[in-house]
């Protein structure tokens, strides 16, 4: 471990290992406490840190969810939502999630055959998600790592997701179209060209849309679908150097209103108050501005954001948001923890208001630092092609 890092990393690793097995058939727990059960997105988006850490504990705790998920994979390909339940399900990101997390644990490892059947069941499924079969993912509200807040239609992040398994599953026609799409503009007017699809481009902005479907959209930034697509090449370099620019001036006048304390993005900007028209009632109890999904502070989302800056060549802006990264993950629930990694923090004052010891804070946090030390990061440097 480097010197500047050692303890960050020592301890990270501490709450993984420790989370390493629950209460559900021996896999691992997605929080210290609160939740023993094997939520299968966090543990896929976790599996970035595991394979980095090259801890061999870690990598065959993986190994096991993977095939924990294949023996309970439905019969036309869908992933369920817990590793361990096939009746949990209705989830729309779990699949993709699956088809990543698979392709790097056999690149990582070199086992190469692993689970090979259910990778081709699983891109089946995704197929069969595109309602007019252009390649666009479709998925219902809260169906996605969002539980409290609604995407509708076509969402950047499982597009980005579904565009990145094609890829690493050597699927290249098909991810190129879909990164086409994703390409193409929203529709703002109440008319659309029959000949032109709807995409998840802004024409007058430089990030993605986080959804649209047909003449529907939301312009709002999603943090995380936008590092997904900085980090798989549906970005160019010149767009992601784009949307970071706006990230960061966004968040320089957020903090300056008094609705941001740190020098970090939230997941969702600008928030959504409850006059606007995508307000739902249940936001009042779940998803207050700056809080939850709505704008909450996620330190594995800020992971991928670092991953993301050291992706577009921006390696030294990336150092100082791990520094900022480092310091939020210290507040915890229980005040005899040194880090909470906890797993979200309100914006406007940084509070704890989720669990501690989350799996994915702590693993995104080897992720980011493994790609600040090396300059690379691992599993998506070849996706880009730039």
């Amino acid at each position: 471990m480097s010197d500047s890092y050692a303890e960050i990393k020592q301890a990270a690793l501490n709450v993984l290992l420790h989370n390493g097995q629950g209460d559900h058939a021996g896999l691992p727990r997605v929080a210290g406490w609160g939740y023993p059960e094997p939520y299968t997105r966090d543990l896929m988006i976790a599996s970035l840190g595991m394979l980095v850490s090259g801890n061999s504990v870690l990598i065959d705790s993986l190994r096991r969810v993977l095939a924990t998920l294949a023996t309970n994979q439905t019969p036309l390909g869908l992933m369920p939502g817990l590793a361990h339940d096939p009746r949990d399900l209705g989830s729309s990101d779990t699949t993709p999630l699956f088809l990543i997390g698979l392709a790097l644990y056999r690149e990582f490892t070199g086992e190469a055959d692993f689970l090979t059947e259910a990778a081709v069941k699983a891109l089946i499924w995704l197929q069969y998600q595109s309602p007019d079969g252009s390649g666009l993912i479709a998925q219902q509200p809260t169906s996605d790592w969002r539980d409290e807040q609604w995407v509708l239609g076509y969402g950047l992040f499982v597009n980005t997701l579904t565009y990145t398994a094609l890829r690493l599953w050597q699927r290249d026609a098909e991810a190129d179209r879909l990164r086409d799409l994703i390409n193409q503009p929203i529709v703002r007017a109440g008319w659309k060209d029959a000949h032109v699809h709807e995409g998840l481009a802004i024409p007058d902005k430089p990030y993605y849309a986080l959804w649209a479907y047909k003449v529907h959209s939301s312009e709002r930034f999603d943090l995380i679908g936008n590092c997904w697509a900085i980090l798989s090449g549906v970005a160019t370099k010149e767009k992601a150097n784009a949307i970071i620019n706006w990230v960061e001036a966004e968040c320089a006048a957020m903090r300056g209103r008094g609705e941001l304390v740190v020098d970090l993005p939230p997941c969702l900007f600008p928030y959504i108050q409850p006059t606007d028209p995508d307000w739902h009632p249940r936001y009042a109890q779940f998803n207050l501005p700056g809080e939850y999904h709505n704008g909450g502070l996620w330190p594995f989302g800020i992971g991928l954001y670092i991953a993301a800056l050291v992706a577009a060549g921006r390696v030294e802006l990336a150092r100082a948001k791990l520094v900022a990264l480092i310091e939020l993950l210290r507040p915890a629930q229980d005040p005899h923890l040194a880090f909470g990694f906890n797993e979200w923090l309100r914006a406007q004052d940084g509070a704890v208001r989720g669990q501690d010891w989350q799996t994915w804070s702590a693993a995104l946090l080897l992720y980011a630092v493994a790609a600040v030390e090396t300059g690379a990061t691992p599993g998506f440097d070849r996706l880009r092609g730039w």
